[in-house]
């Protein structure tokens, strides 16, 4: 009998430490930019092989229920005045402001959902390698607040597939934060990141020494 109740004392607190190890290792981390860019990958990059076609976006995003896709539920979510949500979850009204460039809109229509570190980068730097199922949980991604923004269709379209070697936002005011959140989406994909992009980052993280960064491990 007393082996019987060690045994059960033994398998909870097996089972406790197991619950906390697997928690601590999802926890949210916060550290310097210049710090967290070190812990990027560093990797070569490939884009063999993809297609945009390879990452189900704009679901019925986190509540099937409302009606929402993905896009709208993040432009509910952003708006800094609401929009009213119609029939089909039409949207109507409303104001956001477009961080990159420093632009109010006034419209939903006037607005792209960009996705911080674009599906062909992330293709590129390790999601080739992801199920379909995590590549639609990537693409549509509310679980950090820095995975989708919501911007100016002209400012995402300048963007397009670029890294920070090669582009970032218009306003210069703005580096330090869309730096901290490129890397915070890399990292909390963990994904790579190349020669040249490390470096970009490095120098935009030089002149960023107040500026954190905070993320997550997807799941």
């Amino acid at each position: 009998m007393l082996t019987t109740v060690l045994r059960g004392l033994a398998a909870a607190s097996l089972a406790a430490l197991s619950f906390t190890v697997s928690s601590s290792a999802h926890a949210a981390e916060t550290l310097p930019l210049a710090e967290a860019v070190t812990r990027l990958p560093v990797d070569t990059e490939s884009r063999d092989g993809y297609s945009r076609d390879a990452f189900r976006h704009w679901n019925t995003g986190d509540n099937p229920s409302d009606g929402c896709s993905t896009r709208n539920e993040v432009l509910i979510a952003e708006a800094v005045e609401p929009p009213t949500v119609g029939s089909g979850c039409r949207l109507t009204g409303g104001s956001w402001w477009s961080y990159y460039d420093q632009v109010w809109v006034t419209s939903a229509s006037g607005l792209d959902i960009d996705h911080m570190v674009p599906l062909a980068e992330s293709w590129d730097s390790g999601a080739s390698a992801w199920s379909a199922q995590r590549r639609e949980a990537y693409a549509n991604d509310q679980g950090a607040a820095a995975s989708l923004v919501a911007v100016t269709a002209r400012s995402n379209r300048s963007k397009a597939d670029q890294d920070p070697s090669t582009w970032l936002p218009p306003a210069a005011e703005v580096h330090c934060r869309y730096v901290a959140e490129w890397v915070a989406t890399k990292l909390r994909w963990s994904l790579t990141a190349d020669e040249a992009e490390v470096a970009a980052l490095e120098e935009t993280a030089a002149g960023c020494p107040d500026q954190s960064v905070t993320y997550e491990p997807a799941m």
